[in-house]
């Protein structure tokens, strides 16, 4: 029996007690992960295919370690321009093992449960005494557009490992400052940032925040240099 799953972006062929390496998960070594986003399953007589995932399937596996890939060079070259750039990679992974594939009756993920489970909110009625409420924002406004003006937002890309779509998904949030990226807990920036692709780690980006927020820029440059996408 094997299965077709997805798993931290990318698609996987998978049998039980296989060995995986996947882009890095934040479950920690020795705790078990579920992927229920199952595309195919065959049980050695019959072929399911999802549309696009089977409802009730899952593959379970267990974290067996986090390591870093090989370095991969990366060399960029314009012709007669005097343009040659140079850099070397090296991706974070995480090593799993494959225990069992659930045909049926699999539970959702939490992620999914909370997406679904999150209620539309519906257009208030309108009344008479709507256009006073118009008359009253548009009085407003200049004052609301001034106070925004102030409030500048930080700049989110001088942190390893955040580009500008991750800065503009933490902003829509309400997280605008490296003081408040500070405050916040790895694992709920990786809630935050969850539909934007790509292999994130955001486990020293508060840490790297707060040092910004500080005006400690000579630390933090020292100590991106040694960091890789955001992980050390």
């Amino acid at each position: 029996m094997y299965a077709i799953v997805e798993m931290a972006g990318q698609q996987f062929k998978v049998a039980k007690d296989q060995k995986v390496y996947v882009h890095r998960l934040q479950t920690e070594e020795g705790k078990k992960v579920t992927f229920d986003n199952v595309l195919l399953l065959d049980d050695g007589t019959n072929v399911t295919v999802g549309a696009p995932a089977i409802d009730g399937a899952a593959v379970e596996a267990k974290v067996i370690k986090h390591l870093r890939g090989d370095k991969v060079i990366v060399f960029h070259k314009k012709r007669r321009k005097g343009y040659r750039k140079k850099n070397g990679h090296r991706q974070s992974l995480t090593e799993i093992v494959i225990e069992s594939i659930v045909a049926k009756g699999a539970k959702k993920s939490k992620v999914a449960e909370t997406r679904k489970a999150a209620p539309k909110t519906e257009a208030a009625p309108k009344t008479e005494a709507a256009p006073k409420a118009v008359a009253a924002k548009k009085d407003v406004a200049p004052k609301k557009v001034a106070a925004s003006k102030a409030t500048k937002a930080d700049d989110f890309k001088k942190v390893e490992g955040i580009g500008p779509k991750i800065a503009e998904t933490l902003s829509a949030a309400g997280i605008t400052t490296f003081a408040e990226l500070a405050k916040a807990k790895p694992a709920r920036i990786s809630e935050i940032i969850a539909d934007v692709r790509g292999n994130h780690v955001t486990d020293t980006w508060p840490a790297q925040a707060k040092m910004a927020a500080e005006g400690k820029w000579d630390e933090l440059k020292k100590w991106q240099d040694e960091l890789d996408g955001g992980k050390a």
